[in-house]
């Protein structure tokens, strides 16, 4: 019964418990300080693959296989599941912590779970310092964004269901604050109604753009009709990375949100273009975010390192 109810998002937030699957994904949760509560395994075989002081503070119950198989969402079980408390990034010990970077990652309406999970691994491949989710993105904690992050919720500080009022306060002095969008209103016509997760190929890069209204969901129209601030657009190729930045991601049913595009407005942060050959749709979220992100790790690296070089000049 408590593993049916730990699928649910309102039996994680009221008792403050996610369900987690495999060795892998309960292994890298152990190694982060995530608390293991209770831990089903069909065999002692499973046990001897987790650090044993570790898995010591939870309650261990056998199970039979089938009953495994009947609770499992993965297509061939291993055996084990465990019911953990809800990890609180303030108190985890994330391993790649040491060598993230002043890289940050916000997303805006990603509401599709497998989108969400693969953001998530390309953050944490990144290096990126942490995440912010903002309300109207999926549950980080829903199976299928554990299945497809890969342990990237054990890498990465992840914070979730934020009012964009409270964003700022998550983020560094001084950080700059771009977003990727396709919402271009100098592309032809026929590409203007393409999903805003990723970008296409804008007429003219350099030119200041006004985003469209369109690119903010319904319940925000009158926000838009207040005015949505001016972003200046560049391919994402071009030098935007100064430390520390972060990048917003936006979902591909409703695109940027009026407050996503205010935010950026008010660090001085610009519009990133994915260029795409003229009669392709717009890139899917989640390979838009990789590209990005992993851009502009390559851009705060180069600049890092050109830093260094300057240091070591007589």
């Amino acid at each position: 019964k408590v593993v049916t109810l730990a699928k649910s998002k309102k039996f994680r937030d009221n008792h403050g418990k996610v369900l987690l699957e495999g060795h892998r994904l309960i292994k890298d949760a152990l190694g982060a300080g995530a608390v293991p509560q209770t831990l089903f395994f069909s065999t002692v075989g499973h046990l001897k693959l987790l650090p044993e002081a570790e898995i010591k503070r939870a309650s261990l119950v056998k199970v039979k296989f089938e009953d495994i198989k009947t609770w499992s969402d993965l297509v061939t079980p291993q055996g084990l599941l465990g019911i953990f408390s809800k990890p609180d990034p303030a108190k985890m010990s994330y391993p790649q912590r040491a060598s993230s970077l002043p890289l940050l990652l916000i997303c805006d309406n990603i509401r599709d779970p497998g989108n969400l999970g693969t953001i998530l691994r390309s953050a944490a491949g990144a290096g990126c310092q942490k995440v912010l989710l903002t309300k109207g993105c999926v549950d980080p904690w829903e199976p299928k964004v554990l299945r497809a992050g890969m342990g990237a919720h054990f890498r990465v500080p992840i914070m979730a269901s934020l009012d964009w009022e409270s964003v700022p306060t998550h983020l560094p002095a001084g950080i700059q604050v771009c977003v990727a969008d396709n919402n271009d209103p100098n592309t032809p016509a026929e590409n203007t109604a393409l999903p805003r997760g990723a970008g296409s190929a804008p007429a003219s890069p350099k030119a200041p753009l006004k985003s469209s209204p369109k690119a903010a969901p319904e319940h925000e129209d009158e926000e838009g009709a207040a005015g949505i601030p001016e972003l200046a657009a560049q391919h994402y190729y071009e030098d935007w990375a100064r430390a520390p930045v972060a990048v917003v991601i936006g979902g591909e049913t409703h695109g940027l949100s009026a407050a996503a595009l205010r935010l950026a407005a008010s660090t001085g942060g610009k519009r990133l273009i994915i260029p795409v050959v003229p009669g392709v749709d717009s890139l899917n979220s989640a390979v838009a975010a990789g590209i990005v992100l992993f851009e502009g790790k390559r851009q705060l690296l180069w600049r890092h390192k050109q830093e260094d070089d300057r240091q070591e000049l007589p």
